[in-house]
Formats: structure tokens, C-alpha cells, sequence
């Protein structure tokens, strides 16, 4: 399988449960602050489109609390599980990068843990996408990645091949920008991963004009 799109959603069909449990249990600082900040800049009733949902735990069901959430995800058994687990949401199993929707459709657009599995080369056209999709003032709410890496997999992530691919910090404010929005902060973060060294993630609010 070389095919990135099918080797993420691949692993996260195996792993899905698994990464549940672990991220759970060991919920780093950066996430939960960032998902305070989200909460924050997201109003009630507000519409949110999720990119890379996952299980909707705990980044969906929170949002969902008095907001109209779409979370989309490539992994049928994240989306399976996503929608026992927040059944106040709508779900799609899709490819981000092919998601098709009305110009001005999202008061925000979040990205946790997701873009990076997304290969670089088609992450400026996205987010172009993203600024089109958010209406006027809108947020935009990513992890994205720190050092260059022009895209590989990774071998045994959580016991499962899982495919990475992002360009450094500085390129990415860049494209961001390039796509209309507006940074209102970011900042880079460490967290842990399982066995292994920390693993470093740029934070990014972007504003649509």
C-alpha cells in the first residue's frame, strides 16, 4: 500500500479504539488548552466544521454543546465510533481534501491532530478551501506541523503504519496567510506520544476577513 490517504485511513480503522483509550488517559496540556481557546472563540450556536474528527472525544462532543458540528474523518471506524459517542453531530467519512461546500457555509473550521496526515503539497490548496468555506469573521483553529518533512510513513505509530507529511513552521504561517486568513496567534508546542520522543506542533488562529 503506498497510497497515503489509504494508509491513514487504514491505520486509524486499526488503531481507532486504541488511540481513543491512550489519548484519554494522557491528555496532553497543549490539547486541552487549545481546545479551551476553541470554545472560546466559537460562539453558541454557531456552525463548525472538524477536520479529522476522529471519535469525537473530546474535541466533537464538546463543540457540539450548543453548536451545529460536521465532523468529517477518512477513517470509517473513527466515524462509526464518532457518531455513538456525539450523536448530537453529523458525521462524513471523506477525504478533506475532496470536501465540497457552499462558499460562507462555516462560522469556524478546526483541525486537531489532522492536517499532518494531509500530504503537503495539497495543504495550501485546502486551506484556501477552509477560508472560502468560513463566513465573514470566521476562526480557524489548527494543530499543523513544525520541522519539514516532505512526506513518509512512519513504522509502529500506536502499532499501525501511519503516513506524515507537512512543511516547517515558517512555511506554514506563510500559507495560512496566502490563503486569506489572518493569524491572530500562534505559538509551538512539545507533546508527548507514546514510547517516543515529544512530538512538536505549530498552533495557529486564523480569522477570515
Amino acid at each position: 500500500m503506498t497510497d497515503p490517504k489509504r494508509i491513514v485511513a487504514a491505520g486509524y480503522d486499526v488503531v481507532a479504539e486504541r488511540y481513543l483509550e491512550w489519548s484519554g488517559k494522557r491528555p496532553s496540556g497543549p490539547r486541552l488548552r487549545w481546545l479551551s481557546k476553541a470554545l472560546e472563540l466559537i460562539p453558541p450556536g454557531a456552525d463548525v466544521l472538524e477536520l479529522g474528527c476522529g471519535a469525537g472525544i473530546p474535541m466533537t462532543a464538546a463543540l457540539a454543546e450548543g453548536r451545529h458540528v460536521t465532523g468529517v474523518d477518512i477513517s470509517g471506524t473513527q466515524i462509526e465510533l464518532a457518531r455513538r459517542n456525539v450523536p448530537a453531530a453529523r458525521f462524513l467519512q471523506a477525504d478533506m481534501t475532496t470536501l465540497d461546500f457552499p462558499a460562507a457555509t462555516f462560522d469556524a473550521v478546526v483541525a486537531f491532530y489532522s492536517l499532518t496526515h494531509v500530504p503537503r503539497d495539497e495543504q495550501g490548496p485546502l486551506l484556501e478551501r477552509i477560508a472560502g468555506w468560513l463566513r465573514p469573521a470566521g476562526v480557524f483553529v489548527a494543530s499543523m506541523g513544525v520541522d519539514d518533512d516532505p512526506g513518509g510513513v512512519e513504522a509502529d505509530w500506536l502499532g499501525v503504519d501511519m503516513y506524515f507529511s507537512h512543511f516547517g513552521a515558517k512555511k506554514n504561517r506563510r500559507l495560512v496567510e496566502a490563503a486569506g486568513l489572518e493569524i491572530e496567534s500562534s505559538e509551538i508546542n512539545a507533546e508527548p506520544e507514546e514510547d517516543r520522543h515529544d512530538a512538536r506542533f505549530l498552533w495557529i488562529v486564523g480569522r477570515a476577513p
